[in-house]
Formats: C-alpha cells, structure tokens, sequence
C-alpha cells in the first residue's frame, strides 16, 4: 500500500527576507527524524519535482525543502554571494528553518552544491544530525566542474534556454544564474573544499554520484564518505539522479536510513 502524503507551503522570514518552505507529511509518519533538503546552484523547491513526495512516503519522514534566498518563490538575495556562501547557509539560515519549523533532529540530505551545504549544516549541528546523504555533490573545485559551469553560463546566452530557468524564478534568474557561474569560476573561488566541515561530521554519510556527471568526478563522493560512510555510483547517470533514476535514490536513501 502506498503512504499518502500532504504537503504545505509556508513563509518563514529572516533578516534577509522571506522564504519559501514545502513540507511533505506522510499520514504515516511518526517520530523520526525529518529530511531537511538543500537544492542545487539553480534548484529550488519546484525542480525537486515528484522527489520530495516520493521520499517521504517510502521513509515515512517528513520532507521540508526550502528555497534559497534568490531562487524560486523566496524573496530576491539582498546582494552578490559571500565566498562562504556554501558554510553561511548552514551557519545563517539553517538555524532559522530549524527554529520556525521546531525541529530537533534531522536528517540532511542536498543536491550539488546544495549537498556541501548539507555537509555544513552536518558538521554545525553534529548532536542533532542523525544522518547525511549527498546527491552529486561537489567536495572542491575540480576542472570537470568548472568546465561544465563555462558550458552551462554559454548556454544561457541563449534567450529560449533562460526562459525555462525564468518560470522558475522569475526576475531573479539573472541573479541565480550569475551567483553561480560568477562565483564558482572566481578565482579567489578556487581553494574552496569541504575538508574542514567533513572532518567534524559525526553522523552515517551516504554519497550519491553518476558515473556520467558532467559537474564531478568520483572524487567527489569518494572524498565526502571516506572513513564516514558509503559511496554509491549510479551506472548510466549524470548530474541530476534524482530526476534520471529516481525510484534508485529514494530506495537507496531508504536502505541508508534504515540501516541500524
């Protein structure tokens, strides 16, 4: 029998602005620990699609994801990007959520560059943070990355391209875009890694990565699970497994968390 789940939008607000939070409640969920999910450099809590609803019935937890501040329905980013914006989003905003929402412990779960804020947000809260699982998750800037974010920005030049990304953020899609290609391809960027954050994660860690991402090499998951938990290689899979197999995540999420 399949869970049913509700979701519910809400605003939650901080000193910075507004944003946008979707939660997915299993009728089923009782008292473990929610999944509080960080979207990618251009996500936001609409591009999850089906993910959200579909984790939640199969883990019977809640799901609350959020948009960052400059993405999607959440108000427009008050500025340009600090080069600590991956380890600020756990140290700023990751509080607020978790105050507003009344949450205890947690699940942190995030997609590219939304998992090294997952990552973050592990090693800030380490009593509190039950388990961690990265989706394509970049752990330092490799070639690949920067490679493809050049690609992407080219892309993006091209007015049919930007409008698609415009449905989903409106008037700030040119800020979105810029944030991410602007930042990553700085060169003060450049000795940016998650080494010190890992090395304060407590929890499981579960890292998930397509053999065929455009974005990272197996590095990536390698150096993030490394002495902490799993690495899983999705055969035939680029950057976006949660939308190219996505019944694979969410069993393999599962099996992660219902591990003893």
């Amino acid at each position: 029998m399949t869970t049913a789940v509700s979701d519910q939008d809400r605003l939650i607000p901080t000193q910075s602005g507004s944003l946008h939070v979707k939660e997915w409640t299993p009728d089923a969920s009782g008292s473990l620990p929610p999944i509080l999910l960080f979207h990618d450099s251009l996500g936001c809590v609409d591009l999850w699609r089906s993910f959200p609803a579909r984790l939640a019935a199969a883990t019977a937890r809640r799901v609350v994801a959020y948009d960052r501040l400059g993405f999607g329905r959440s108000d427009p980013h008050p500025g340009t990007l600090p080069l600590d914006f991956v380890a600020a989003e756990a140290r700023d905003i990751v509080p607020v959520l978790l105050g507003h929402l009344g949450i205890g412990e947690f699940v942190a779960c995030g997609h590219s560059v939304g998992g090294g804020m997952a990552v973050e947000t592990a090693a800030r809260f380490p009593s509190r943070c039950r388990a961690l699982v990265t989706i394509a998750a970049q752990a330092f800037v490799e070639d690949r990355t920067l490679a493809g974010i050049r690609e992407a920005k080219e892309g993006f030049r091209d007015p049919a391209q930007f409008a698609r990304l415009a449905r989903y953020h409106g008037g700030k899609a040119r800020w979105a875009v810029d944030a991410w290609t602007e930042s990553w391809l700085s060169p003060a960027f450049a000795g940016w890694t998650l080494d010190t954050a890992l090395a304060e994660v407590r929890c499981p860690v579960l890292a998930l990565h397509g053999d065929r991402d455009e974005y990272g090499s197996a590095e990536h998951p390698t150096r993030i699970a490394a002495g902490r938990g799993t690495v899983r290689l999705l055969a035939d899979t680029g950057h976006v497994p949660h939308r190219e197999c996505e019944d694979t995540v969410v069993e393999a999420i599962l099996s992660f968390l219902s591990e003893p």
